[in-house]
């Protein structure tokens, strides 16, 4: 294979497999490995990923070709595919499913290629759980009307963070929406618990932003959640239905040239709060330098009347420092910095799914 090995793509549809049994999705796990073993043997997949250009993992390279098939399912076209996934077989097999799966991607293996050309995205709303700490911490130190700016935001989901529901057994919040996002938290519920919050404005960016005018767009976005983990699948939809009501709108834009402009133009009361959720990994290495610097840049001209905030959910290596013991290195972490007065904080550690959440 030209572009990368079929070692290394194997290595990356197993490694897959082990995330998503980890992350609760044991037919994602099962699949992962049957696309696996369909490479080995020469099958439809291993025309998929030949010569693929880029970094399989990076790319999500096995997500690409399970959003397919998913998206085929939700689209009501694949009837034989529809009957064997979890939502219509809750018994399913995969040595039941992966034949079926398997025809379908052979019988349309241009359709397949064209679907994998854009990366997945899951616009996850569990993630505004990790986030909601430091937004609480923020609207604390600065009482007046909070300004948001999200980087990467995918279809906007989240920038109708304050209007979800949070349940957990040890906390939670009341938003006015059918929205309600869970986890397993472990430790003391985030401080300043009983403070409100007053969102002022709200703005987003994103390179490819997901319009969910557009039934297609949605069910794209949809194709990406496991087929096993419908409370997921629910709570998607029910986003949905919300950024449509309260007509979310994300600009198509390069983060850094969009910040610079919004900071630029920030209101002169109450905080600016820049936030965003596994969105570092994707930016190049200049991106992600220019990014900082220029939030830092604006922070140094930060008062009390116009403080800024940068509020993020992210692997734990992007914020590396004296607090980082017991980070594992696949923790992501919720991290805040503010200014006027500079200081910043790790506040929750967590999966990238947020199945569990820990107070740091």
């Amino acid at each position: 294979m030209a572009g990368t090995t079929k070692d290394d793509i194997l290595a990356h549809f197993r490694e897959q497999a082990g995330f998503c049994a980890a992350l609760g999705s044991p037919f994602m796990e099962a699949l992962c490995l049957a696309m696996a073993s369909d490479i080995e043997a020469g099958g439809p997949v291993e025309r998929l990923v030949r010569g693929w250009p880029g970094n399989p993992r990076r790319d999500a390279l096995s997500l690409r070709i399970a959003g397919y098939l998913h998206y085929a399912v939700l689209g009501g076209k694949a009837p034989e595919l529809a009957a064997v996934y979890p939502a219509a077989n809750p018994d399913w097999r995969m040595d039941t499913v992966w034949p079926v799966a398997r025809d379908w991607l052979a019988r349309r293996e241009r359709a397949a290629k064209v679907f994998m050309k854009s990366p997945p995205q899951t616009n996850e709303t569990r993630r505004a759980i990790a986030l909601v700490p430091g937004f609480l911490k923020v609207a604390s130190l600065f009482p007046g009307p909070m300004h948001m700016l999200e980087l990467g935001a995918s279809a906007g989901l989240n920038q109708n963070w304050d209007r979800f529901n949070y349940r957990t057994s040890r906390w939670e919040l009341t938003g006015n929406s059918d929205v309600t996002i869970d986890t397993d938290w472990i430790g003391p519920p985030p401080d300043h618990i009983d403070m409100s919050f007053n969102v002022a404005s709200r703005a987003a960016c994103d390179q490819a932003p997901i319009n969910l005018s557009k039934a297609s767009a949605a069910r794209r976005l949809k194709s990406y959640v496991w087929p096993d983990q419908p409370e997921r699948l629910a709570r998607l939809d029910a986003a949905i239905a919300l950024a449509r009501r309260t007509r979310v709108r994300v600009d198509t834009a390069d983060a850094a040239d969009w910040l610079k402009a919004k900071l630029a133009s920030r209101p002169e009361e109450g905080p600016t709060v820049i936030y965003h959720s596994v969105f570092l990994q994707y930016p190049p290495a200049e991106t992600r330098r220019a990014l900082q610097a220029m939030i830092e840049e604006a922070g140094a001209e930060a008062s009390w009347d116009r403080p800024l905030a940068w509020v993020c959910f992210e692997p734990g290596a992007f914020f590396q420092g004296p607090d980082q013991v017991g980070i594992d290195p696949n923790d992501f972490v919720t991290y805040l910095r503010v200014w006027p007065e500079g200081e910043d904080y790790r506040l929750v550690r967590s999966d990238g799914h947020v199945v569990r959440a820990e107070r740091l």
